[in-house]
């Protein structure tokens, strides 16, 4: 059998093992699965469209989650959204979002248009002397560093940077061995994200990586541009750590970063993605790492969307293979569950038979157990925790530049059987040519029995409920050269 190789539609189609298309399909440590369905954690739904959110982590480990509207700044508090914004709201703008980073017990939040906002309980509050900013990171040395600010006394400087004075989050006014300003202007273009990496912080362009340095007084931090050609991100959430490393989702293709220097890793999608990610809203993509499944999920807004985050890349950063699982995604968060008693299954749902299609062994439901989780298009927080709905997965072609062969039966080989499952195959006489609809099989004593010839050949697999597989098979017979 041949072992899955994953999502590759920039790959030589005959590529054994390449998957050319594929749906709610991601890689898991030992091969692929179904991706899990999302599923309502049991909390009001958010007034309006979600901005931005965060779970914040204070310094005795309590934990705040935050989720911002164009308007408003919201805490979850059991099951409702309280509103913490500062008095009057916020304006925001059409396309405004949230940036938040934790300083000690602190939370900071920015949308560039509104003054920063701080809380350390309760409501928010504008940050004295700060400046308006797109980006905020929590650095190494006690300082907050915002990037793409607006000022009373530089305007609107979209490739700037401020730091706070050090170990004062409230003070931004420029003095000898305080806080302090500076351009980055080497490459042309506004800083589009920043992040924390160890002990520096780096700030993206579209197409450049700057490495930032505590230097001390007088010019407190020192950036330098990254060695290497066009990395960079296209948002301010386009960037997220996985673990001592950034992933990051450039003009077009993908990075990792290391401190270093930029690597590519999008080749088996780059192309795809290009070509089916809109290149007006491809801004709002939003890059998450699920640590407990080393998965790093690339939610963007596919052509003609109109800005709506609905496609979803999945890259496996050990097996570092690619799946698809599209959602509507608002504002994406790791949930943290607050955990569930017999008396307390009334939040979820009225009755036994409402619950929500859940494994038990699933940290939806354990106190403290965490998932990957979004704001959906009803203004909903959804974790993804449940049962694989509809999936599929399109093989590569299979076959000869010469032999017409006829397939008599394909085979998956799975680890978890799915409920149903079909198979579909797909035929073309060469390369290049147009693919026609052949047999149609149901699953049968684990394999599909296709009859259909022809000098390559596909297999779509339909499926249903939770599955797991390593690798597939056909069965090819000659029936004639030509």
């Amino acid at each position: 059998m041949s072992p899955i190789l994953g999502f590759g539609p920039d790959v030589d189609p005959t590529t054994i093992g390449v998957l050319t298309d594929c749906a709610n399909l991601i890689p898991f440590d030992a091969g692929f699965k179904g991706a899990p369905s999302p599923v309502a954690v049991g909390v009001a739904t958010l007034a309006s469209a979600c901005r931005g959110a965060v779970v914040a982590t204070q310094l005795a480990g309590t934990r705040r989650i935050f989720a911002g509207t164009q308007t408003a700044l919201y805490e979850l508090a059991g099951a409702v959204w309280t509103d913490r914004s500062k008095s009057g709201g916020y304006t925001g703008s059409v396309e405004s979002r949230w940036c938040f980073c934790q300083f000690g017990d602190t939370t900071i939040a920015t949308n560039l248009v509104d003054a920063m906002q701080q809380s350390n309980a309760g409501v928010f509050v504008d940050v004295p002397t700060a400046p308006r900013a797109l980006i905020v990171v929590s650095a190494s040395n006690n300082f907050v560093i915002a990037f793409n600010t607006d000022d009373g006394t530089f305007g609107a400087s979209p490739d700037r940077w401020w730091c706070c004075a050090q170990s004062d989050q409230t003070n931004w006014t420029p003095a000898e061995g305080g806080p302090t300003t500076g351009r980055l202007v080497s490459v042309e273009g506004a800083i589009k994200a920043a992040l924390p990496l160890g002990d520096y912080v780096i700030a993206y362009k579209e197409h450049a990586v700057y490495v930032g340095t505590f230097v001390a007084a007088p010019e407190m931090w020192a950036w330098a541009p990254a060695i290497g050609g066009e990395a960079g991100a296209v948002g301010q959430e386009a960037v997220c750590d996985i673990g001592g490393v950034h992933f990051m989702v450039g003009d077009g293709d993908f990075w990792l970063f290391d401190g270093t220097r930029p690597q590519s890793i999008g080749e088996p999608v780059r192309e795809w993605f290009r070509t089916n990610a809109d290149p007006i809203y491809r801004f709002l993509t939003k890059a998450t790492y699920d640590k407990q499944n080393s998965l790093v999920r690339v939610s963007f807004p596919s052509r003609n969307s109109g800005g709506v985050v609905d496609r979803c890349l999945v890259y496996h950063t050990k097996r570092k293979q690619w799946g698809l699982a599209d959602q509507v995604v608002q504002a994406p968060l790791t949930y943290i569950a607050p955990g569930l008693t017999i008396d307390g299954l009334n939040t979820i749902a009225a009755t036994i038979d409402a619950l929500p299609n859940v494994p038990l062994d699933s940290q939806y439901w354990m106190g403290g157990g965490q998932s990957p989780a979004f704001f959906n298009s009803a203004n909903q927080l959804v974790s993804l925790s449940g049962e694989t709905g509809a999936s599929s997965f399109t093989t590569g072609d299979l076959g000869d530049d010469d032999a017409v062969t006829m397939i008599d039966r394909f085979r998956v080989r799975f680890t978890k059987a799915p409920a149903t499952a079909t198979a579909t195959g797909l035929v073309k006489m060469n390369e290049g040519d147009a693919l026609a609809v052949g047999a149609v099989s149901d699953i049968n004593d684990g394999k599909f029995d296709l009859r259909q010839s022809g000098r390559f050949h596909r297999v779509r697999v339909d499926l249903t409920g939770d599955h797991r597989e390593t690798a597939f098979d056909s069965k090819n017979t000659v029936v004639g050269w030509r």
